[in-house]
């Protein structure tokens, strides 16, 4: 059986799956989705105050109590919070395609962050590794509800039901 990666993201959340085959072809039932680690983005546990000083962007008061407006960056700061999660993701897929002899990955994410997620992954990735990509936000999903998504699209074989 191919070994399966299943790489499932959003812009906050990474969860991690490999296919695991039953143990007993015929009598047991599978094969199932088990999640092996779910990485978070360090600033979606930062809320307000805890991530920037002054939760209203590019506004101050001038001495005569006028507003005036500027630019605090927190594009820039967003833009590089993004990068560090997605260099995360990809070193935690590399590592799991070489723990795991990983053949195929899947990855299922919303279509900015898989473009991110691509250009990082694409030089580091093994040449012999299949990639198949999805731009849909599924990482609200169950393991058996995504395992089931993903065979309904032939991606994954179906999980099949023990017969006694």
């Amino acid at each position: 059986m191919n070994r399966y990666l299943v790489a499932v993201i959003d812009g906050t959340k990474a969860r991690f799956f490999t296919l695991k085959p039953s143990e007993l072809p015929g009598y047991d039932s599978g094969p199932h989705l088990i999640e092996h680690e779910a990485l978070l983005s360090s600033n979606s546990e930062l809320q307000g105050q805890e991530l920037w000083a002054s939760t209203k962007t590019g506004r101050n008061r001038g001495v005569a109590g006028q507003a005036h407006s500027y630019d605090d960056r927190r594009d820039s700061h967003l833009i590089e919070f993004e990068r560090r999660f997605t260099q995360s993701i990809t070193n935690k897929i590399v590592n799991l395609i070489q723990t795991h002899q990983i053949q195929q990955v899947l990855m299922i994410a919303e279509p900015r962050i898989l473009s991110s997620i691509r250009e990082g992954l694409t030089p580091v990735l093994p040449k012999n590794i299949k990639i198949h990509e999805i731009a849909k936000e599924l990482c609200h999903l169950k393991p058996h509800e995504l395992h089931d998504y993903l065979a309904s699209k032939q991606l994954l074989p179906p999980h099949k039901r023990a017969s006694l």
